[in-house]
């Protein structure tokens, strides 16, 4: 296994444990990432810590501090730290277990996987993956990771485990904050029922390879050009707002262009048949007049022979 473990300890279940490890589930090595560079000269620039009263420091010099009022900390070096011991520190211990649906997914947060140590624990690992597994239900414990205490949801995923971390319920907003606002309105009846069936013409399975980061792509594309000594600038259309006036129009366009399969962009044509509108008549009687001018043209330039 090439990854480094962010965490190893032991996984508990009552008087049963193993010693385990723990590897985030995600990358992020394909991220674009960019540097601080000074236009001028071309260099890279680098962040150097520095007192305002003595200058630049060494980063191995520091300490932390916690605020307690302005201008005035409490000082916390690596040894203050390590006294801060719990048992979730180096133990997973599981408290209890809970149907998935229990959870509410605003709380459910980052994946790790979890493998037993090699060599040792393998059979206490695959007893207690076995009895949840038999339990059918979601385990909850604490760990401390990255400087806190997080509460953690483990599930059986093939050999081994999944562990997500909870968000904590203060980190959590009350969507009623947000939704309260929003003002109740009734919807149409016919147009919920085109907006269900074009949901139905649009089920499908999900597969993550299917999306396509193109905002990435375009970056790259981008910075291809730029290599290049090119300036190209990849832009993409901003999507039109839909009018509330055409919302029945929208929806019944909608559904006709995901049934044959074309795109949304087929009935924007249809709603601009405002040929139709008063406006666009009005021209046709400035017509003659426009005939007129020609002759008026003819008349002086018989004047002028």
């Amino acid at each position: 296994m090439a990854a480094r473990p962010t965490w190893q300890g032991h996984l508990k279940l009552s008087l049963v444990t193993c010693p385990v490890a723990m590897y985030t589930a995600t990358t992020k090595t394909n991220d674009i990432s960019f540097h601080l560079i000074n236009p001028e000269t071309n260099n890279r620039i680098r962040m150097v810590p520095t007192d305002p009263d003595t200058g630049p420091v060494e980063r191995r010099d520091l300490v932390k501090g916690y605020e307690v009022s302005k201008d005035e900390y409490v000082l916390f070096d690596d040894a203050d730290f390590d006294k801060v011991k719990l048992e979730s520190t180096r133990t997973i211990s599981i408290d209890k277990f809970v149907d998935e649906h229990e959870i509410d997914r605003l709380y459910w947060d980052d994946p790790f996987y979890i493998v037993p140590e090699k060599g040792v624990g393998a059979e206490a690992f695959a007893v207690i993956r076995e009895a949840m597994k038999s339990a059918g239900k979601i385990a909850l414990g604490c760990l401390v990771l990255r400087g806190r205490e997080r509460q953690l949801a483990l599930e059986v995923r093939d050999k081994g485990l999944i562990a997500y971390t909870l968000r904590a319920h203060d980190e959590v907003r009350a969507a009623d904050d947000y939704f309260d606002d929003i003002p109740a309105v009734k919807a149409d009846k016919d147009m919920v029922e085109i907006a269900a069936r074009i949901i139905g013409q649009k089920e499908g399975d999900f597969d993550p390879a299917d999306f396509t980061d193109r905002y990435d792509d375009a970056l790259r594309e981008m910075i291809k050009a730029k290599q290049k000594g090119g300036k190209n600038v990849v832009e993409a259309p901003e999507p039109d707002d839909t009018n509330v006036i055409d919302l029945m129009a929208a929806l019944r366009a909608s559904l006709q262009g995901s049934a044959s399969g074309g795109a949304a962009k087929k009935p924007a044509p249809k709603k601009t048949p405002a040929k139709s509108s008063p406006p666009a008549k009005t021209s046709e009687p400035k017509k003659p007049a426009a005939k007129k001018a020609p002759a008026k043209k003819t008349a002086a330039g018989k004047k002028a022979a």
